[in-house]
């Protein structure tokens, strides 16, 4: 066998325990020639399709399609996980590589005259086929992908657009690597009693911890991970360090050499742009809400801005209310970006009488992760059981068989929670295998869910608990509920399965879980002082519930002006010669207070160009959190968060269906009507 065979049977024949891959087997030199071999496989496949001599059916062109290219989406799987998690020189130059070979391959595919033809008989015929409701909207996404694919264009528009996509793909990794680079690069040391003023305990074990991870001889370290930077930031006394650390945070992307990605945005929009007006639409943003709940541009504006004015006012109160402070204390400067958190933070405790560090030893990773199992079992009837004899991908990672309540198999869960410098900022869920009924060319009928969750928390000291903020434990909530959406997915075609749903329906199964999160009965009973394990008090419970809303404004304006920021790039209707230009001109339109930066600024906007996913899309954690507070509100009306009824219908209608239903059908099948934005309002405490 050669070698490039040894590599693809290595990473595609996963023989672990309940089909998990053999993650100690695959070394990074496998994947180039396992991606060679996969390729030519799944172009075999193909071309068997598009050349099959019988007439087009649903079964030997759409079925057959489904299940085509296993062997390519088993080796995407762990090299994408592996680019994402745990990342080194090998596996970039590699991504640099192959982004636009996959790029390459799949273009190849859409513009294939014979198969698009066979798939447009099919959609043409649709109403006489006899098709399930799913297996038509299985066929309807095949022949839209095809559409908007380029599959009607004439042949040199299609090169031109299989060209746009290759470079894309390019610019997509590149961007990406170069915010990874620019994070894992930087430390701030800390080595003086004085630079240390005001940094609670489990932060310095953060920052100790960082320290050393990076080799470094300083006793602590701010790093630009999330969990390190956010505390520093609300906690530090030293102004002048926030200052630093704030301005290394905000930069990343933009220091000027070889990872600016500056001109990567540019050339990166004009693509996009020249990508649309080729398939005909009149921008970006219009081509990819085709296909959407929101369906057009202006939308998502008017959503965006109606929550925007609203935010604005709050966030000016809360800043006067942060001045206020300053002057307090005998300063006199303005509220600058490094300054809003911990001036924040200390309001919250004066008016609520607890800070983030009171609260912090009560939430442990540990406990929190009983938590979410704990929610989805009462939920969904479904129990986890460690199994720490099954290695993952990385000696963090911890694996979990999810099991129904009579015993049988229902998916496996790989969760993976500390921060490292080979791992991408932020948190997300994938999957390295996704459930569905068909069965393969391998003899395998249907596929166990393997789901992942990758998280940023802090890694603590040896010996010690690792300590959430709230921010943090609502992550692993929200993770874990695209998680359940993986694994409680239950239909027959994989390429609806699970999150295969619209971009602004694909946030609600996630964001509506971190609601179960700050339910009393959860907090009281998982919510536990890491030293004394005594539940937190009920006194400091009622303060954390009574300060869900507070720092709305600074919160929502955040999101927001990302959001907005993200539309114009993509509405945009000349060229985008300068989009630092761009971004200044609309944060200025719409009235961005000076002391409050975008979530995320466009040189790190990972979301929206490191890949393509939530371009034109990030407003969709907004519009699905219109849908996550109607739909919690739908339990509160019964009186019981955990009404079994309720529970039954949200796993029917929006955890299991995954895409084989409209989004805007199965949500008036659970909820009986389309929501409007009051309560996702009322929930900020924006409502007035």
């Amino acid at each position: 066998m050669s070698s490039a065979a040894n590599a693809y049977e290595t990473l595609t024949s996963w023989t672990g325990q309940h089909g998990l891959p053999r993650f100690d087997a695959i070394r990074d030199e496998d994947f180039a020639p396992a991606f060679e071999a996969a390729l030519l496989n799944h172009a075999a496949e193909i071309d068997e399709i598009a050349g099959n001599p019988q007439a087009p059916t649903f079964d030997n062109t759409i079925t057959a399609l489904e299940i085509a290219g296993d062997g390519l989406s088993r080796v995407s799987a762990l090299f994408w996980n592996k680019a994402g998690a745990d990342t080194n020189s090998t596996i970039q130059a590699l991504e640099r590589d192959i982004a636009p070979k996959l790029s390459r391959h799949y273009s190849k595919i859409s513009m294939n005259a014979a198969l698009f033809a066979r798939v447009d008989a099919l959609w043409q015929a649709r109403d006489t086929l006899g098709l399930t409701l799913e297996q038509t909207r299985v066929l309807e996404r095949h022949w839209k992908g095809f559409v908007r694919s380029g599959a009607k264009l004439a042949k040199d528009q299609q090169e031109r657009l299989a060209a746009i996509n290759e470079r894309l793909a390019s610019l997509g990794a590149n961007f990406g690597q170069n915010v990874l680079g620019d994070e894992s690069s930087w430390a701030l040391p800390l080595e003086k009693e004085e630079e240390l003023a005001g940094l609670p305990e489990f932060l310095l074990d953060a920052m100790a911890a960082a320290a050393k991870a990076r080799g470094k001889g300083e006793a602590y370290a701010v790093t630009l991970s999330r969990s390190v930077i956010v505390p520093f930031l609300t906690f530090s006394e030293r102004r002048d360090l926030r200052e630093i650390a704030f301005k290394a945070w905000v930069a990343r992307g933009e220091n000027g050499g070889e990872r600016d990605n500056r001109a990567i945005v540019k050339e990166t929009l004009s693509l996009r742009k020249e990508k649309a007006t080729l398939l005909g639409y009149a921008n970006f943003a219009a081509y990819k809400l085709d296909n959407t709940m929101a369906k057009t541009p202006e939308a998502v504006n008017t959503l965006l801005m109606r929550v925007w004015d609203k935010a604005v006012s709050q966030a000016k109160k809360e800043e006067a209310d942060l001045e206020t402070l300053i002057a307090a204390e005998g300063k006199n400067h303005a509220v600058a970006p490094w300054d809003w958190r911990y001036y924040a933070e200390k309001l919250r405790s004066e008016r609520f009488n607890f800070s983030e560090a009171e609260l912090k030893p009560y939430l442990q990773l540990e406990k929190i992760i009983e938590a979410c199992f704990a929610v989805a079992e009462k939920l969904f009837a479904i129990k986890a059981v460690a199994r720490s004899d099954i290695t993952g991908y990385h000696p963090d990672v911890r694996v979990y068989e999810i099991r129904n309540l009579d015993g049988s198999l229902k998916a496996l869960f790989l969760g993976d929670y500390f921060a490292r410098s080979s791992k991408r900022s932020g948190a997300w869920m994938s999957s390295f295998q996704s459930q569905h009924r068909l069965t393969l060319k391998n003899g395998a009928a249907g596929e166990l869910p393997i789901i992942y969750n990758v998280c940023n928390f802090a890694k603590p000291a040896e010996g010690k608990p690792a300590l959430l903020s709230l921010d943090d434990a609502r992550t692993l909530f929200h993770e874990f509920g695209h998680a359940l959406h993986g694994m409680l997915s239950d239909v027959t075609y994989p390429s609806v399965s699970g999150t295969g749903v619209s971009r602004d329906f694909v946030e609600l199964p996630s964001q509506l879980y971190e609601h179960w999160l700050t339910v009393p009965d959860v907090l009281k009973t998982y919510a536990v002082h890491y030293k004394t394990g005594e539940p937190m008090p009920e006194a400091l419970l009622d303060k954390v519930l009574a300060a869900q809303t507070f720092n709305a404004g600074f919160d929502t304006v955040e999101f927001t002006s990302s959001a907005l920021v993200d539309m114009a790039f993509h509405t945009h209707e000349g060229e985008v010669d300068d989009p630092m230009a761009v971004q200044k001109e609309v944060l200025s339109r719409i009235g961005m207070p000076s002391a409050i930066v975008m979530r995320h600024a466009t040189p790190h906007f990972q979301h929206v160009f490191s890949g393509d996913g939530y371009s034109a899309g990030y407003y969709s954690y907004m519009w699905s959190e219109v849908l996550d507070a109607d739909a919690f509100e739908a339990f509160e009306e019964t009186g019981n968060v955990f009404d079994p009824a309720m529970a039954e219908r949200l796993k029917t209608h929006v955890y299991a269906i995954g895409g084989a239903v409209d989004p805007e059908e199965t949500y008036k099948a659970f909820r009986g009507r389309l929501p409007s934005p009051d309560a996702m309002l009322k929930k900020r405490g924006l409502a007035a």
